[in-house]
């Protein structure tokens, strides 16, 4: 992720042009390639409508967004025989690592050798391995 924009700044999440490079819909939410991936085939998945955290969702948003997440992992898993895991996460709020106020979960696909290089759950949030 990047750093935080100014608060004057557009909302890079409520930018139509990034529902054109979707990879995947459902309902009210669609999935994007992150920025800075973590894995290959590191998503986003993003509400259409701006709404700063998870917890602001509708039960709509919540209930598309597990199951693009449950589209996702079928179609990761048909494609990629080495992904044996996945991290799926959101941070909520700027001290739990959110960088843009707009709710998006991350869909991180895992092989068996992450872990061999230092990248196991706690090297999701770069930066912030000391805990």
């Amino acid at each position: 992720m990047t750093d935080p924009a100014p608060s004057d700044a557009p909302c890079p999440f409520c930018d139509v042009r990034l529902r054109d490079q979707a990879v995947a819909t459902r309902g009210s939410v669609f999935a994007v390639q992150d920025a800075s991936p973590v894995t290959p085939g590191h998503l986003v998945v993003v509400t259409r409508r701006h709404t700063p955290d998870f917890f602001t969702m509708t039960p709509q948003e919540r209930l598309d967004t597990l199951a693009l997440l449950d589209d996702l992992r079928r179609r990761t898993l048909r494609r990629d025989p080495t992904v044996t895991g996945f991290n799926i996460g959101a941070n909520c709020g700027r001290s739990a690592g959110q960088r843009i106020m707009h709710v998006h979960v991350h869909f991180i696909p895992r092989r068996d050798a992450d872990a061999d290089h230092g990248r196991a759950v706690k090297g999701v949030i770069r930066n912030k391995m000391a805990y």
